[in-house]
């Protein structure tokens, strides 16, 4: 064993021991955090005009502190973009992340002292406790890559911004340098194709053992390597055996992955944003997530089903329930304020408390009633894919309202294959017989005779990637939209159809 593999052994163990107090004093380590958030914050601007100074309790909280998404925070974002000082939080952030909104344009999501660190020792911890269950630590005597955004970063009134994955690339630890990839001047280069090309040829003579990224553009860098070399990528790095991923559900693209690499490696999901690092994967055979209670942010979880009602209910950790699915809200050491992050999570556990991401609560279909939601679609393609003996590289839904020739209604399913079944009809039939299993308000549309069958439209290889490309969303965190409410997604891809419906 290497000298840094036995630094990190011992520091995986030391951290394994010091997260046990939040662990095991979950509703503890949350009080403390609302308390802390709500006294640090008490003479901001938000704070002054939230009575913060009378808030004791979560109840005088869901008082006073009305539930925002970034369009409703943004008169306050604006002014500490203008450069205003103590208006979310004390001071100026030492950075906006820059995202790219649906309806307010570019989001300007603050990075403060006080929340910077809590992303890095996240990502760090993710890995330490993954060398704390497996002994695993050869890994870290290799090469490093994390597919990410540009370090490059620019200014606006004396606060720097950029992609968060570009932020976080200038607190890459001293020990870690030498190890990780690409190099600086190729992650600087913006075209995302072009990159890729590069790191390929920067990675390829290298010792890879750890791979880090969104799966679909991980997928690309790794059938890239295979093209240009003819091998397996776990056959051109024999020593890689972790991959690191968050984002999207990595259960879509596991099948293509294994088939690239050759053999199964261990991986970890992690839940991060913008907003703030939330949950990472701490064991490998359990999905679940374990969600971070001490790292700055406070948590407020409010039922999907009840969410557009006019007073939902505002529910703390003590309250959760397994298996129910919940708008995620947060408030932080970066200034947001019960934001809506825009995702769902359901509870798989609650001793510890840990999550999984079940999609976006303006992402699901429901031109019914039918509520479908991203696990359930993806539940039941991945379900499918196994029975068929077929694999896909993007897949999209979205909702038939007036089909031809006074066809009842359907769900659309626009999916790019790798390898695609012979029986595609039969495909479509389980799929949809996974679906009503999973949600009873689609098995009663279907039984109604509301709905009829799902139908499957196959896409030229590349579809999702072209028309990634034709957005400006290439790479980086970017992600395609599971499902849709409307068809602007589907009519864009529908050019790029290889085949007629099923």
């Amino acid at each position: 064993m290497s000298l840094k593999s036995f630094a990190a052994s011992l520091f995986a163990k030391y951290i394994h021991w010091k997260d046990q107090k939040w662990i095991n004093n979950p509703i503890e380590a949350q009080d403390a955090v609302f308390a802390s958030l709500i006294e640090k914050a008490k003479n901001t601007s938000f704070g002054k005009d939230h009575q913060f100074n009378d808030i004791q309790s979560h109840e005088d909280f869901t008082k006073y502190v009305p539930v925002r998404d970034y369009e409703a925070l943004k008169p306050y974002v604006e002014r500490v973009v203008n450069g205003e000082e103590d208006i979310l939080w004390p001071g100026k952030p030492l950075y906006f992340a820059k995202t790219s909104g649906t309806t307010s344009g570019a989001k300007y999501i603050p990075i403060t002292k006080d929340s910077m660190p809590n992303h890095i020792e996240a990502a760090r911890n993710a890995i330490l406790s993954y060398i704390h269950e497996t002994g695993n630590t050869k890994f870290v005597d290799g090469k490093m890559i994390f597919l990410q955004g540009s370090p490059v970063l620019q200014e606006k009134n004396g606060i720097k911004l950029g992609r968060l994955s570009g932020i976080v690339a200038h607190y890459v630890p001293g020990y870690l340098q030498k190890n990780r990839l690409p190099s600086w001047e190729t992650n600087k280069i913006e075209d995302w194709e072009t990159k890729v090309d590069a790191i390929v040829v920067e990675t390829l003579p290298e010792n890879m053992t750890v791979i880090s990224g969104i799966p679909s553009w991980v997928q690309m860098y790794f059938e890239k390597i295979q093209q240009k070399t003819g091998k397996k990528v776990g056959d051109v790095f024999k020593n890689f055996n972790l991959f690191i991923y968050g984002g999207v559900n990595f259960e879509p693209y596991r099948a293509k992955f294994e088939q690239l690499i050759g053999r199964k490696v261990d991986s970890i999901e992690l839940f991060p944003a913008s907003e703030g690092f939330f949950a990472y994967q701490n064991a490998q055979k359990d999905h679940g997530m374990l969600l971070l209670l001490d790292a700055g942010i406070f948590y407020e979880f409010i039922k999907a089903d009840e969410f557009y009602e006019e007073n939902p209910r505002r529910l703390t950790l003590k309250d959760v329930e397994i298996g129910v699915n919940y708008v995620l809200i947060i408030s932080t050491n970066a200034g947001l304020w019960s934001y809506n992050v825009g995702d769902t999570i359901q509870f798989t556990s609650v001793k510890p408390y840990k999550v999984i991401v079940s999609g976006r609560i303006k992402h699901f279909i429901s031109a019914f009633g039918e509520h479908v939601i991203a696990k359930e679609v993806e539940q039941a393609m991945k379900e499918a894919l196994t029975s068929f003996d077929a694999s896909i590289n993007e897949f999209t839904v979205a909702p038939q309202v007036n089909p031809e020739n006074a066809e009842l209604p359907y769900h659309e399913w626009l999916i790019e294959f790798e390898k695609e079944p012979s029986d595609l009809a039969g495909l479509a039939k389980q799929i949809d017989k996974s679906l009503q299993q999973q949600n009873s308000y689609y098995f009663d549309l279907i039984e109604g005779k509301v709905l009829q069958q799902l139908k499957i439209t196959s896409l030229k290889s590349g579809a999702f990637s072209r028309y990634m490309k034709s957005q400006g969303k290439l790479g980086g965190q970017n992600k395609v939209q599971r499902l849709s409410n409307d068809r602007k997604l589907a009519d864009e891809l529908y050019n790029d159809r290889e085949s007629d419906k099923i």
